[in-house]
């Protein structure tokens, strides 16, 4: 259901005690066993260590290649190899990497040929997927015991290319951050034989202003694929006739709305009385931005006692609240910028740290948006 995610200290802890050369063995055969299994044809390697122990399971990893036929050496000419590994930097790499390293990292990146990075990709930082200077493209990731955070969050995600965790003969362990796997699934509640449309888990979403009805319509939709059994949407009259025809299972409310078809604050009256039969509050898909709709999210969040979803503009100038009920939050990376006062293309480059930033300052569930989805909790 959740699989660990190691950063650099709890790898540390976790080989702390054992045989370290007996690990590096262990760990060059893997990377040996793996290359050799994913490019079976392959001839020639060139093996690319750098001074501390990855480059040493990189050395190991060739010495097993050789065993197996095929030519294996170390060396920074990766122009003519079948297959570049890439050894030269671990999980206790932090940084940029100096221009020498940066300037061979750039060459393997253009030699062509496919790479096979040892434990991470050169230049992701282990413990939050950061890339601060140049970094290696994989085609494959070879990492030991499990999955590294630099190897699940972007932009490090986006460079290591297909990954396989192999095992070196540690024991497992409890670990800060945890990847979703698809187990996940088994966790969502499944509808009884006996429950009606209400006991099966009811839903009311907020927003749809005018011109914007596609977002409300597809967050409807979204709860009952999620096997919601009852929907409500509550949105501006001007743009319910969308609604009713994109969504007909949906129960719809006409709220009040200003000349642009947007919610205002009165609205909160009609959201209120259907959420007293509702499970959960969705606030934002497709709301529209004006003094009016930030004084209704901001009401709603004051007097709901059900859990909400807050969601596009419904972020937009959001402040922390006082709420008690649970409260998610769903930005992307625009959005979240907003909420800790970064630039987007920071937000972009640190992802794991301004999510860290928002739970703290909104202290409640967020979910940043992305091809790597993440979440965080207080």
């Amino acid at each position: 259901m959740l699989e660990a995610l190691y950063d650099a200290a709890e790898m540390q802890a976790a080989e702390a005690g054992h045989d370290v050369p007996a690990l590096m063995e262990r760990a060059g055969r893997a990377v040996a066993r793996q290359a050799l299994a994913r490019f079976p044809h392959a001839d020639s390697f060139a093996v690319v260590c750098g001074a501390g122990a990855n480059g040493g399971d990189g050395r190991i990893a060739a010495r097993f290649l050789r065993d197996a036929g095929r030519q294996a050496v170390e060396t920074t000419a990766v122009t003519d190899a079948d297959v570049v590994v890439d050894a030269l930097f671990g999980t206790g790499f932090r940084g940029p990497p100096r221009p020498e390293a940066a300037a061979l990292i750039e060459r393997i990146n253009s030699a062509g040929a496919p790479v096979v990075s040892v434990d991470l990709p050169s230049g992701v930082d282990a413990s939050t997927g950061e890339t601060p200077g140049a970094a290696v493209r994989a085609s494959l990731t070879v990492t030991f015991h499990g999955t590294k955070v630099g190897l699940a969050v972007a932009p490090g995600r986006f460079h290591a290319g297909e990954v396989a965790v192999a095992d070196i003969g540690l024991e497992p362990a409890e670990t800060l951050h945890r990847l979703v796997t698809r187990r996940i699934l088994d966790a969502v509640p499944r509808r009884a034989v006996h429950d009606n449309k209400y006991s099966a888990g009811s839903v009311v979403v907020v927003g749809g202003s005018r011109g914007l009805g596609g977002a409300v319509c597809l967050a409807a939709a979204a709860a009952f694929r999620a096997d919601a059994g009852y929907v409500a949407v509550a949105a501006p009259e001007s743009g319910l006739s969308l609604v009713e025809q994109r969504v007909l299972e949906a129960v719809k409310r006409a709220c009040p709305e200003d000349d642009e078809g947007r919610l205002t604050e009165a609205a909160a009256d009609v959201v209120l009385e259907l959420a007293e039969r509702a499970g959960a509050v969705a606030i934002g898909p497709g709301l529209g931005r004006s003094d009016g709709t930030r004084a209704l999210v901001g009401r709603l969040l004051r007097e709901l006692e059900v859990p909400v979803v807050v969601d596009a503009d419904a972020l937009f100038e959001l402040e922390p609240s006082d709420r008690v009920a649970p409260t998610v939050l769903t930005p992307h990376a625009g959005e979240l910028a907003r909420l800790v006062g970064k630039p987007s293309a920071w937000v972009s480059a640190h992802r794991l740290e301004a999510l860290a930033l928002a739970v703290e300052r909104f202290d409640c569930i967020v979910l940043l948006k992305g091809a790597d989805t993440l979440v965080g909790a207080p």
